[in-house]
């Protein structure tokens, strides 16, 4: 049994020791390193009107390629809409 705890305290020993190393350089690293929320609120705000002048660009396309598509058609006559005898 006196074996069995002197493998138990040596352990915990080990193990407490590793833990002692508290790094305050690292730590105030990481706080310095990351943005403010000012910053962080810019490059969403920035994010996000991209995406809407890209979707407004890309809808804009889709209406020009609508409107030249429409030009090339002609409307049926009154004949041929009432043709539906196919139905």
């Amino acid at each position: 049994m006196k074996k069995i705890a002197l493998v138990v305290a040596g352990i915990a020993a080990l193990s407490l020791a590793g833990c002692n190393s508290s790094n305050q350089d690292a730590v105030n690293n990481a706080e310095v390193n990351q943005p403010s929320a000012e910053d962080l609120n810019q490059l969403s705000n920035d994010a996000a009107n991209d995406a809407a002048n890209s979707e407004a660009a890309a809808l804009g396309n889709q209406q020009a390629e609508l409107n030249a598509a429409s030009d090339n058609t002609s409307n049926p006559t009154d004949e041929q809409e009432q043709n539906v005898s196919g139905m």
